[in-house]
């Protein structure tokens, strides 16, 4: 027999959180269109996709069993040398988070580095991060709605202690709203 689960609530957010935390991946790097899972049937949808030429420059996805601000499980950005195919699970270490407020709304992103590829698994910090990389996440976030007339600003890059807080408590709304 085959089981299937939901993305959010069946895989786990892993042993070493939140140092270390498993992401599912929903949009791979280079992609141009939004992937979100469905929430009801955990099946991956398209959501839109991107109105203007920009391509996502990072993976994109979430971390299980957690709650964000937004109501939404967490995000993560995993860099990696690769672009990773959709709802792929990846062990990723967790080096910072950007802070953004989208359409006024605060929307925490996690960064993180693929646990297990060397072209980037060095990285401990946001810090290590070329500092160009930095200017790409912050312009293409900033810029990727504006064309649907969305306003979306990175407040900051933040170290990796108040990212490990971030998961933290978004594991703990996550059990407050999903008792199993």
């Amino acid at each position: 027999m085959i089981t299937v689960l939901h993305p959010w609530h069946g895989a786990h957010y892993g042993a070493a959180a939140p140092k270390e935390v498993t992401a599912v991946i929903e949009i791979p790097q280079g992609s141009r269109a939004k992937y979100e899972v469905d929430k009801t049937t955990g099946l991956l949808k398209l959501d839109r996709v991107i109105y203007s030429s920009f391509h996502y420059p990072i993976n994109y996805g979430f971390i299980p069993q957690t709650l964000g601000q937004d109501g939404d499980p967490l995000d993560i950005l995993v860099f990696c040398s690769q672009s990773i195919q959709p709802l792929c699970l990846v062990e990723a270490t967790v080096i910072g988070n950007m802070q953004m407020i989208d359409s006024g709304q605060m929307d925490d992103k996690i960064i993180a580095v693929a646990t297990h590829d060397p072209s980037v698994n060095h990285m401990t910090s946001v810090d290590d991060l070329p500092p160009h990389f930095i200017n790409e996440l912050r312009n293409y976030f900033e810029q990727y709605k504006v064309l649907e007339n969305k306003k979306v600003e990175i407040d900051n890059f933040q170290d990796k202690g108040v990212a490990f807080k971030i998961i933290e408590d978004a594991i703990a709304l996550y059990k407050e709203n999903f008792r199993h």
